[in-house]
C-alpha cells in the first residue's frame, strides 16, 4: 500500500505519539486533520481501533477492524483486532468463529494462536486450548513482550494434561 504523504503522516504520527502518551482523545483530534483520501490506510485505521479500543467504544473498533480485515485481508493485524473487539464486546464464541480462518492464513501467528488458545478456555473447550498452546509454543515465530510471557505462564500453571 501507498505510503502516507506529508502533511497526513505528520498529523498520524502525531496521533500514535499520543496514544504512546496514553491520551486517546488528543489523538483523536490529530486524526481528524487527515484528508479523506488517507483515512482508510491501513495505519491509519489501526490507529483509529486504538483509539476506540481505549475509550471502551468496542462497537466502533469492531466496525474499524472488520473493515481492515476487508481492505487488507493478508495482513494478521484486521484479523486479531476484530477478535479483540468481539471479545470485548462479550461476544466469545464470534471472537472464536472468526479468528479460527486466521489460524490457517497465518499459521505461525502466535497472537492468533494464543488468543484462539484463550477464547476455546473461555468456552469450556478445554482440548482444543491446549492444543492452540501448543502451536502457539512451537511457532518459530516469537514475541518478545512480557506481558506475552506473563500470559504464557499463567497458562502453564493452568493445569497439566493427564
Amino acid at each position: 500500500m501507498k505510503a502516507i504523504e506529508p502533511p497526513d503522516s505528520h498529523y498520524l504520527k502525531a496521533a500514535q505519539g499520543w496514544l504512546d502518551l496514553g491520551n486517546h482523545n488528543e489523538a483523536n483530534e490529530e486524526l481528524k486533520r487527515i484528508r479523506l483520501e488517507w483515512r482508510f490506510h491501513p495505519e491509519v485505521l489501526l490507529a483509529r481501533w486504538e483509539i476506540y479500543a481505549r475509550g471502551g467504544h468496542w462497537e466502533y473498533a469492531y466496525t474499524i477492524a472488520h473493515g481492515m480485515v476487508a481492505l487488507v485481508p493478508n495482513e494478521a493485524t484486521g484479523w486479531i483486532k476484530r477478535s479483540v473487539a468481539l471479545h470485548k464486546l462479550r461476544r466469545t464464541p464470534e471472537a472464536w468463529q472468526s479468528l479460527l480462518p486466521a489460524a490457517t492464513k497465518f499459521p505461525e501467528n502466535v497472537t492468533i494462536l494464543f488468543d484462539l488458545a484463550r477464547y476455546a478456555c473461555q468456552l469450556g473447550k478445554y482440548s482444543d486450548a491446549f492444543r492452540w498452546l501448543e502451536r502457539a509454543k512451537k511457532s518459530p515465530i516469537r514475541i518478545r513482550s512480557s506481558r506475552w510471557r506473563r500470559r504464557t505462564l499463567s497458562w502453564s500453571r493452568f493445569g497439566k494434561r493427564r
